[in-house]
């Protein structure tokens, strides 16, 4: 009997925590840069974004890229802020911090979904070979 392998639930699950791990970095530039009004370009923090795609070996998740959100900055008030305008506006990062929390969340729960399939895993192997001892 030929046992494929080519789905292994370890690897699927690894690959789906190392690509939320690195989905909730990204997340968590966006939340340390919600306020950087100039990223030393004259413009203000552009919000990233993971983009995931399915790995074809494993059949699990890898990161495909990190992208920039293309919407646009808010304008804010602040004659006395270096960056401001001559009408006294700042273009701020188009980092909404509810939609980078909602984002966390989820990111979280996967890679916590993923853990727990290890978990279970590991189980089933301890109680195959407690049967056959």
């Amino acid at each position: 009997m030929k046992i494929d392998s080519s789905f292994n639930p370890v690897d699927m699950a690894v690959s789906g925590m190392k690509a939320q791990g690195k989905n909730m970095e990204v997340i968590t530039s966006n939340v340390a840069n919600i306020r950087t009004t100039n990223d030393g370009k004259g413009q203000p923090y552009r919000r990233l974004e993971a983009k995931l795609k399915m790995d074809k070996e494993t059949g699990g998740v890898d990161v495909d890229k990190i992208v920039k959100d293309s919407s646009d900055f808010t304008k804010l008030l602040d004659p006395g802020n270096p960056d401001a305008d001559s009408q006294g506006y700042v273009l701020m990062p188009n980092v909404d911090l509810p939609t980078e929390m909602i984002n966390l969340t989820i990111a979280t729960r996967a890679y916590e979904a993923n853990a727990a399939v290890l978990k279970r895993y590991q189980k089933m192997v301890e109680t195959t070979l407690e049967l056959l001892r």
